[in-house]
């Protein structure tokens, strides 16, 4: 494993999904990615998640501040799990996906999303006990992934 790899993780959920469920997608996630929670720079969900109690509580609980981005700035990345569904209900077509890109480029100080090649998990998706969907999907950030002016 190489420790010294960062990412940045996309999170989205149903409404009201407890923390517990989260946990588990993250960890599941991670390690699915061959990386430590200690590994993450960056941590980012849709504007329409900037109040869910599990969403912020799994921030806190590991220090991190959460990336919000509005459902037009999502749009605009390309990803390889696009869902008409999820655009249904968010008006983007990834929110997880979306997310950990956009959040990746911003440790590096750009606006444009990394591209879909950093992507170490796409839409990793769990159900939990209580019946509440979370999605996880994790970036590396490395900046050999932009192009060099």
């Amino acid at each position: 494993m190489n420790m010294n790899m960062k990412v940045a993780v996309g999170l989205g959920c149903d409404r009201g999904t407890p923390l517990a469920t989260l946990q588990h997608a993250l960890g599941a996630a991670l390690a699915q990615a061959g990386a430590h929670v200690e590994q993450v720079v960056a941590a980012a969900s849709i504007t329409l998640k900037a109040d869910e109690p599990g969403l912020l509580a799994l921030a806190a609980e590991h220090g991190w501040t959460m990336a919000f981005y509005a459902p037009t700035q999502l749009a605009g990345v390309q990803v390889p799990n696009p869902s008409e569904t999820v655009r249904r209900y968010t008006g983007t077509p990834s929110v997880s996906e979306a997310a950990a890109l956009l959040a990746g480029a911003r440790v590096f100080g750009h606006e444009q999303a990394l591209p879909m090649t950093a992507l170490l998990v796409e839409k990793f998706k769990h159900r939990g006990a209580d019946g509440r969907n979370a999605t996880v999907s994790i970036a590396r950030c490395d900046s050999f992934l932009f192009p060099q002016p």
